[in-house]
């Protein structure tokens, strides 16, 4: 009876745990395709919908027109030849948009990695001075050393500097010209650029702030003053930008709240990206640190590492610039799309003597397949914009933002807690 009792209990305890290991509708993925063969959301079929109806229509007069009498059809030893030609083409369109798609992806992870790795070391390594060296700063020519707390803040904004470099990046890549973007908002450090509701422009207050100005007379020398100047006409829409995408400046509305954006004229035509402006002044400051004696502490070598890092994230910039720059010539995808649609379009022509009214289904799944593979490839070959399918950059860029915060946040700096650590073994 007992046997039979640990049976029982046994199977009850199978039967309860059963359904907590039977997969999830969510998990289906793992196990099965076919959450994704029933998928419309993301898929190319919203693009090609209307194409591949076209072909279906006309596979169905011919085949119409064939079952009342008429003998419209073409030799089947022409067609196939065709259909190697058009396949090479497709595979080569798709594999060259994959490459652009993914150099874009391995530009920009190395931008975030040269991003986390400036951070972490302008937040370590830049340290005031030992006591024990000098801390006598009235020496002729010598500028003041700033205390703790006021070289805390210039390395948080030197910090904000470099996460604001990836976002500018974004921005520019996709065309998007200005500073009115909510991304910027706890970005940029807030005294590098100011704009107002009528135009891009810095506040004069702002001009005369700085991370923090520390200055002596005698010497005249400063901290570098981000507020300094004009940043750059890239910061403002250009007069030549057309359809601006999504730009929160409202041209038209009610009496009451109208407003308008003013163009104020510039000197020349010449415009630095925002990027370089602000991978200018980051080297800036790296020149600013080492010039203070902020860096004895990993010298030229580290002072040159730091400077490599600044230099491969413009390069990084210049290579997805490339990316953005130079789309697929026109007329590759124009006698692309002239060939598969003469193919499509020749197809049923040859298959309808032999298959009738199944000639129907079957162009519009050879239409479904070759209209397919241009259109994921014509989504992919510019990896930088806003669709579905293009390099998801805000969240990489959301992603590194929560890293440096809580770097600047939660993180100690300049060997903050390890100085006169003992470990108990004494001294050797």
């Amino acid at each position: 009876m007992s046997d039979i009792g640990t049976k029982g209990s046994a199977k009850r305890t199978l039967t309860s745990v059963l359904p907590s290991l039977r997969p999830k509708r969510k998990h289906l993925r793992k196990y099965s395709w076919l959450p994704d063969v029933f998928r419309i959301k993301g898929s190319i079929i919203s693009r090609i919908f209307w194409p591949v109806t076209t072909n279906t229509l006309f596979a169905t007069i011919i085949a119409y027109a064939w079952h009342n009498g008429y003998r419209i059809m073409l030799t089947n030893s022409v067609v196939p030849l065709l259909s190697v030609v058009v396949g090479l083409i497709l595979v080569f369109r798709n594999g060259s948009s994959y490459d652009r798609f993914w150099e874009g992806r391995k530009c920009f992870a190395t931008v975030i990695s040269n991003v986390r790795n400036l951070s972490r070391q302008i937040w370590v390594n830049v340290a005031l001075p030992p006591s024990d060296q000098d801390d006598t700063p009235s020496k002729k020519g010598k500028a003041p050393v700033p205390t703790a707390s006021q070289l805390h803040r210039i390395k948080s904004e030197a910090l904000h500097l470099c996460l604001a470099f990836p976002f500018a990046l974004k921005h520019y890549l996709r065309g998007e010209d200005g500073l009115n973007w909510s991304d910027y908002h706890d970005v940029l450090p807030k005294n590098f650029a100011r704009f107002d509701e009528v135009g891009y422009q810095k506040s004069k207050s702002d001009l005369t702030t700085s991370y923090h100005t520390i200055s002596n007379k005698s010497s005249g020398r400063s901290s570098p003053d981000l507020g300094r100047g004009d940043a750059t006409k890239r910061v403002r829409p250009k007069r030549s930008k057309q359809n601006l995408p999504s730009q929160s400046t409202p041209l038209l509305s009610d009496a009451v709240t109208h407003r308008t954006v003013e163009f104020r004229p510039f000197a020349d035509d010449n415009s630095l990206p925002l990027p370089l402006i602000i991978a200018h002044e980051i080297s800036r400051l790296l020149f600013y640190f080492r010039r203070e004696g902020l860096l004895e502490t990993v010298g030229p070598a580290g002072m040159n590492a730091m400077n490599a890092l600044v230099q491969s994230m413009v390069d990084n910039m210049t290579a997805m610039e490339r990316v953005a720059n130079t789309p697929i010539p026109i007329s590759y995808g124009i006698h692309l799309k002239q060939c598969v649609t003469l193919y499509l379009f020749a197809l049923p022509l040859t298959l309808v003597n032999d298959l009738g009214w199944m000639t129907v289904p079957i162009v519009t799944v050879v239409a479904f397949t070759f209209m397919g593979i241009e259109g994921i490839a014509d989504e992919i070959e510019m990896p930088f914009g806003n669709d579905p399918s293009d390099l998801p950059l805000d969240r990489y860029c959301h992603d590194l933002k929560e890293e440096i915060l809580y770097i600047i946040e939660r993180l100690p700096d300049s060997g903050e807690g390890i100085y006169g650590y003992d470990d108990g073994e004494g001294d050797d």
